[in-house]
């Protein structure tokens, strides 16, 4: 068998830049034909993810999927590599055959209910997982990889050539969608009024991180996939073009938001939720009837979010709806901050409950533009009352303890949730 030191894992900083720089496939390949010599008391495991429904093996499911091989790689027991086609293959020493199991036996569970899975076993039907003996299957797993590598090639052929043909005007607008237009602006608030938003709307955990412990989701953000909105109204058309008409089609779809949650039945709002409100919103009559239809109880359940740019386009429409928010009960977080606004967002000064700022890898190197501490930040806006968002990645959380935020949202976080959930069903179905 190869020491350790001959075959250490890949970081996940490595494999990171190895994956942009040849694809996980061709990395792969080269890693398997360095292995021909060492066959003896290896094997591999091949999870076709990629024969999953696309509702089951979207990006955070192939994150859970791969952090269950994360304690056998820190271990040195095995590598794992992640393909573009979702499929996913772990090579490692006969010794760790049973954790491997063991984790496989979680996939199972989280993919259960797929019918790659309720198949499985019949005659000619795609099998999920593939096994290898390295000293015996060398050969077949070889060809596998080299497979994989050339669909994926084939693959980028393709996308370079797509690339290349989107340099024309022509298509470069058709991809960025016509402008908005105040025109188009009306049609949309007019689909807005008859539009089932119910469908749209969506839930994103605000968790507590301490540690390693499981991620303690604190309250959910409700809000309508603007993705979702614009292709089924007006596909065509990019939203974004001007921020301005934008701004007024969300003063809009704020309304038609609180008409659906006044509508709700008590499990919609049931326990600690954010709404992302216009200031102008709160302002309005649709606020006021939302907020008569509330159980007073509720009013302190409830977080709204107002973007950073509304609140310093009309500071003084902001100071007073914050003030008309807080008398009845509400907590106000400025949502959108980014590292480059954070000087100018001082949270006590504007008397908000909690400050969302937008995750940014170069916050690594600790400091504001213009000087200053991002964790002395973080220290004086209160640990508790700072949310660090968009973290879709372990380094986001891992930077953030270092700060001492505590407050985590995002992609990743859905996935550290998801998968912590499945593990506390796989607990309870081994009560029973």
């Amino acid at each position: 068998m190869l020491p350790p030191r001959e075959d250490p894992p890949l970081s996940a900083q490595q494999r990171a830049i190895a994956q942009r720089l040849v694809g996980q496939e061709n990395l792969l390949v080269d890693y398997v034909q360095k292995l021909d010599k060492h066959r003896r008391g290896r094997q591999a495991v091949v999870i076709k993810l990629s024969g999953l429904q696309a509702v089951n093996r979207r990006e955070h499911h192939i994150r859970i999927a791969l952090s269950g091989f994360e304690p056998l790689i820190r271990q040195l027991k095995g590598q794992v590599f992640s393909l573009t086609n979702s499929d996913i293959v772990f090579i490692f020493r006969e010794t760790a055959r049973e954790e491997v199991e063991a984790a496989l036996v979680k996939l199972r569970f989280l993919f259960g209910d797929d019918p790659l899975l309720a198949d499985e076993g019949y005659a000619g039907k795609a099998s999920f997982i593939s096994w290898y003996l390295l000293e015996r299957d060398y050969d077949a797993l070889l060809q596998v990889v080299k497979q994989a590598a050339a669909d994926e090639e084939q693959r980028r052929a393709l996308e370079r050539t797509k690339n290349a043909m989107a340099q024309t005007p022509a298509v470069r607008l058709q991809g960025r969608g016509d402008p908005l237009t105040p025109d188009m602006l009306a049609k949309i608030e007019d689909a807005l009024v008859r539009a089932d938003l119910g469908n749209m709307m969506r839930r994103q955990a605000i968790c507590a991180i301490i540690g390693k412990v499981a991620p303690q989701p604190v309250y959910y953000e409700l809000f309508i996939s603007i993705a979702d909105l614009r292709s089924t109204i007006l596909p065509n058309v990019n939203l974004a073009s001007s921020p301005w008409l934008f701004q007024q089609m969300t003063e809009t779809l704020d309304k038609r938001v609180l008409a659906l949650l006044n509508k709700h039945d008590d499990r919609t709002i049931a326990g600690d939720i954010s709404i992302n409100l216009n200031v102008q919103t709160l302002l309005s009559p649709e606020f006021l009837v939302f907020d008569d239809n509330l159980k007073a109880s509720m009013r302190g359940t409830i977080v709204l979010e107002l973007q950073k740019v509304d609140v310093f386009a009309d500071l003084g429409a902001f100071l007073f709806a914050r003030d008309f928010a807080h008398d009845r009960g509400y907590r106000i977080c400025i949502d959108g901050v980014t590292m480059e606004n954070l000087p100018f967002v001082d949270r006590e000064r504007l008397g908000v409950d909690l400050v969302k700022v937008i995750w940014d890898p170069a916050m690594q190197d600790g400091m504001m533009p213009g000087g200053g501490s991002l964790e002395r930040y973080f220290r004086i806006c209160g640990p508790s009352r700072s949310i660090l968002c968009r973290c879709d990645e372990q380094e986001a959380i891992d930077w953030g303890q270092s700060v001492g935020i505590t407050l985590f949202q995002g992609r990743h976080v859905e996935a550290l949730l998801a998968a912590e959930q499945v593990r506390l069903r796989g607990l309870a179905a081994r009560r029973r």
